[in-house]
């Protein structure tokens, strides 16, 4: 009994210990032991699993388990990695799962990414994923996405993991000729640095040189459904008061139909195409009902798929090698996800009237790319084969974004977070965006219990963007 009691408090003091972390410096904790797991197809050369397992130990990753399985076996290899570390319930700082396939195998790798969310260890802790491809008979070279990743990790331990991705996807479209990007899928909560360091001990290097040059002109696009949408009004004058704050010309468009939302975004490209001056960032932000599978819906109820959209203008010649901003506010499917408790009831209960919830889709994140460089070619984002996009959705896959009279979360937070400190680096302010609207308790207008929103940002950017004017 004293056993159990003893293995309940350790997770309960790990749970708190990184709320507190989170809560005061925006950073994740990283006192704790982490553990790793490598899935790899037969047929993925010997020297390429040596060059990652070499990354994970770089990345502080000691506890290693290594297993060669076929493909169909992953999600079940998950499924027991998942119920040992539940079954051990050691305190754990953070995780990290490798999966190393040939190219093209991995067809569903969101849905084994989603293995890990309902471990209760993990509750709050950061999950990360590498999922990487490898052409039959190739092994890692100088220019390589693992050679790049190896290197930074001994040559910069002070960098926040989303800052030192971004470079080496700097590095690996530069080694590839510009031609593939990786991407990665996140919604962490905070700042998660691998190196020997705590995370409250010093700030976030700077010292990411590379930035983009945004002295051309900033080009903005609001297009957003009014009618019947309470509060989004307020959504649209906010985000286009900063727009204009932070130098961009803002074009402002209500109530499209599905039509209107393709001709709109036709007329922005080419807008961008006949400017006299180079153009040095696009920001283009979609408000509306969402429908299935993430469409929107116009004034005339008919649907639209944005991302093709979006796609489309990221192949804007006059937007080659600028960074997009895409953000997109809207319902992505009906669930309304009442969240997780990051700890032991009972042993909030001491302290408040009940436990800490965060949202049962947070503190993922998950890198897609192939191992010689090329983009990842499996299942997910859209935008692996298109460098310099930050993509910003209000909700996670499947679930509800939440709006009232005075607007979306979503946009809300971003203005006020943006708008406080628009000389820090983007991605690392879309991720303070998202770890203020986790903390939020939403009550949907069909029900009285408190509901979790949680966002999901796509990044293929390669340098640090910072919008301050």
């Amino acid at each position: 009994m004293a056993f159990l009691v003893a293995g309940t408090l350790r997770v309960a003091v790990q749970m708190a210990d990184i709320r507190e972390s989170l809560g005061r410096k925006g950073r994740y904790s990283v006192l704790h032991p982490r553990v790793a797991l490598m899935l790899s197809s037969p047929g993925v050369p010997a020297v390429t699993i040596a060059a990652l397992e070499g990354v994970l130990r770089a990345l502080g990753f000691e506890s290693l388990e290594q297993k060669v399985v076929p493909v169909q076996s992953f999600s079940e290899e998950l499924v027991q990695f998942r119920e040992q570390l539940d079954a051990q319930g050691d305190p754990i700082s953070c995780t990290l799962v490798a999966l190393v396939t040939l190219r093209g195998q991995l067809r569903w790798p969101l849905k084994l990414a989603q293995e890990l969310n309902g471990c209760g260890v993990l509750w709050g802790c950061p999950k990360l994923f590498l999922l990487l491809s490898i052409a039959p008979g190739v092994t890692p070279e100088s220019g390589s996405f693992l050679h790049h990743l190896a290197e930074l990790c001994g040559h910069c331990p002070h960098w926040s993991l989303l800052q030192l991705l971004t470079e080496v996807f700097r590095r690996v479209t530069e080694s590839a000729g510009g031609t593939f990007c990786p991407v990665l899928r996140s919604s962490l909560r905070g700042a998660l640095c691998l190196g020997n360091v705590q995370a409250w001990e010093s700030e976030l290097d700077s010292g990411l040189k590379a930035q983009y040059d945004l002295s051309g002109v900033r080009v903005a696009l609001l297009l957003g459904m009014i009618r019947g949408r309470p509060g989004a009004q307020c959504d649209m004058e906010a985000l286009g008061s900063l727009c204009q704050t932070l130098g961009f010309e803002t074009t402002v468009r209500t109530d499209p139909t599905a039509q209107a939302f393709q001709e709109e975004l036709a007329k922005f490209q080419e807008q961008l195409t006949t400017c006299r001056d180079p153009v040095s960032c696009a920001l283009v932000a979609l408000m509306a009902h969402g429908g299935p599978q993430g469409r929107l819906l116009g004034a005339d109820g008919q649907e639209v798929q944005p991302e093709a959209l979006l796609l489309e203008l990221s192949r804007c010649e006059a937007l080659q090698g600028c960074p997009k901003i895409f953000l997109l506010q809207a319902c992505r499917g009906g669930h309304r996800d009442l969240g997780v408790a990051t700890t032991v009831s009972w042993f909030w209960r001491r302290l408040c009237s009940r436990p800490p919830t965060i949202p049962s889709h947070a503190d993922v994140l998950q890198v897609y790319a192939d191992v010689q460089g090329s983009s990842f070619r499996g299942h997910p984002p859209r935008t692996a084969d298109h460098a310099d996009i930050l993509m910003v959705y209000s909700a996670a896959e499947g679930c509800v974004a939440y709006r009232d009279d005075k607007g979306s979360d979503f946009i809300q937070t971003l203005v006020e977070v943006v708008g406080a400190d628009p000389g820090r680096d983007l991605l690392e302010l879309m991720t303070e965006v998202n770890r203020q609207v986790c903390e939020l308790d939403v009550l949907g207008p069909d029900s009285d219990k408190p509901h979790k929103a949680c966002l999901e940002i796509r990044s293929s950017l390669r340098r640090s963007l910072c919008l301050r004017a």
